[in-house]
């Protein structure tokens, strides 16, 4: 009597496929470090490209946007930069991370590694862009660290507790280094949106598509070019269901616990909840899917 085959599904080789892709780090930060060598193949100044398009996107919405709301340059473009460094790894997560097992169909057919490799890889990447981009962080704080360290200091300028002022934030100390642990909580997140997500796309093609869509319309409603503080100072009839709406966007709470640190802003433990339930129930589905479609991946590329 032949026994049975093994099952593919099962929680020990979900497991065992992450364990693997953790001892494989050499293996995809190198592939991590070639993506970004050859996005800037015979390039003059490289990866210092990413660095310039950052700076030149914060700079030009950061001015025009404080403008707009009439709040103050010296605190508000840190405010734009850092969301925006923020978000850009966010968003290259969910968006590449879609992209990660298609984008490798000639690895996983020819090589025979764990798919958290491939999802370690994308992370990688989205992390060492991240790295360059707070070269823009640190030449601003350089320049506008004295507004950011005052205590109780306004993004809109007026003095704190007056009319239209809005939120009154402690400045900069050493709570910014609460940013630290809040990147790893992102990071930790980045890994399970790109298992789940990669493996969803691989076998609907049209899951980026309509991710792409909404993620331009999350962009929009994620205090990123505004601020919460513009919103709260309103007057307008309206802002009470507008304050419901975007504070129950959980990118709202992913970008303010690693941006609030960074400009000297104070962290909600709601923001801090929300991120660790979705990163619970992120991770279970995550592992639901390679539990059940890990050995489908290679077939569906």
């Amino acid at each position: 009597m032949v026994p049975d085959a093994p099952s593919t599904r099962s929680w020990g080789r979900a497991f065992a496929d992450i364990r693997q892709g953790f001892a494989d780090r050499e293996l995809w930060g190198h592939l991590g470090w070639q993506d970004i060598k050859q996005r800037y193949r015979r390039s003059v100044i490289g990866p210092l490209w990413i660095t310039i398009s950052m700076g030149v996107t914060a700079l030009g919405l950061g001015l025009l946007y404080a403008v707009i709301f009439n709040n103050d340059f010296a605190t508000f473009l840190p405010y734009v930069a850092v969301g925006f460094i923020v978000w850009g790894f966010i968003n290259g997560c969910l968006t590449e991370g879609m992209e990660t097992f298609i984008a490798n169909e000639g690895l996983i057919k020819h090589l025979p590694a764990p798919l958290t490799v491939y999802a370690l890889r994308t992370v990688w990447r989205q992390t060492l862009m991240l790295a360059h981009n707070l070269v823009v962080y640190v030449i601003l704080l350089i320049v506008f660290y004295g507004d950011l360290s005052k205590p109780a200091y306004t993004l809109s300028g007026k003095l704190c507790g007056t009319e239209g002022a809005g939120f009154c934030h402690p400045g900069l100390g050493w709570g910014a280094l609460m940013a630290i642990p809040a990147f790893v909580l992102i990071a930790i997140n980045g890994g399970w949106v790109t298992l789940l997500f990669g493996i969803i796309s691989t076998r609907f093609r049209d899951i980026p598509q309509v991710i792409n869509s909404l993620t331009q319309l999350l962009f929009y409603m994620t205090p990123i070019v505004w601020s919460a503080d513009t919103l709260f100072a309103g007057t307008h009839p309206n802002r009470d269901w507008a304050k419901v709406l975007f504070q129950f966007n959980p990118l709202y709470h992913f970008v303010q616990i690693m941006r609030a640190p960074m400009v000297g802003q104070q962290v909600s433990m709601v923001s801090w909840s929300v991120v660790g339930g979705i990163t619970v129930v992120g991770w279970a589905l995550a592992l639901g899917a390679l539990r059940n479609y890990r050995a489908r991946v290679s077939y569906w590329v």
